[in-house]
């Protein structure tokens, strides 16, 4: 089998060769449309992030190839692509590290986290704000093992779109284990009891 394909001259050309645009504008573009993104998830809400429902998904999914384009331009190559990568990954670097050291910026970036339950209470002013419908909230609180809205005690919506459920203490779940094992630990003396009992016969 021959493989002179492999050294073939088109090949390694149009893997690498860069099309006509600039590198100036293989690195411009990832950062426009970069920061076009992190305003664009800010402005229109943590629920993107959050995926609550397919159409979240579908909206992320769909992003990625719409922006696609407009980052690397008709350049197919692999040179123009590992530019364009290399270009977002520097970007979120220096990002994240200016804002490390300013935390008031970067919580204005971020937003603040939504209180959505507060002693066990739906605050429906803060499902609004999140367009958050109760039937999601309940399918939250299942996901996280809670099985009723009896059981958590404050839940919060975090600016990364996750979800911090805090329980009422003590959860009637834990309760049960506890007893569950108090009483197996009792069982276990018993039986230690008699185990001594039958060796001194």
């Amino acid at each position: 089998m021959s493989f002179h394909w492999l050294w073939s001259q088109d090949l390694w050309r149009n893997m690498w060769w860069l099309s006509e645009i600039s590198l100036a504008e293989k690195i411009l573009r990832p950062v426009i449309v970069y920061v076009f993104l992190v305003i664009g998830l800010r402005v229109f809400g943590k629920r993107e992030l959050a995926q609550l429902n397919p159409f979240d998904f579908v909206v992320l999914i769909s992003l990625s190839n719409t922006v696609q384009n407009s980052i690397i331009g008709n350049d197919n190559s692999v040179a123009g692509g590992l530019v364009g990568a290399l270009a977002l990954l520097m970007a979120n670097y220096l990002v994240v590290r200016f804002l490390f050291g300013h935390r008031r910026l970067d919580q204005m970036i971020q937003g603040e986290p939504t209180v959505l339950i507060e002693n066990g209470r739906i605050i429906h002013d803060a499902l609004a704000k999140e367009l958050v419908t109760e039937s999601e909230l309940m399918t939250i609180l299942h996901r996280q093992s809670f099985t009723s809205l009896d059981e958590v005690d404050r839940c919060v919506l975090e600016p990364g779109g996750t979800f911090s459920v805090e329980g009422k203490n003590p959860r009637q779940a834990d309760f049960n284990h506890k007893e569950i094992i108090a009483k197996l630990d009792q069982l276990s003396r018993q039986i230690d009891d008699l185990k001594d009992q039958v060796r001194q016969f």
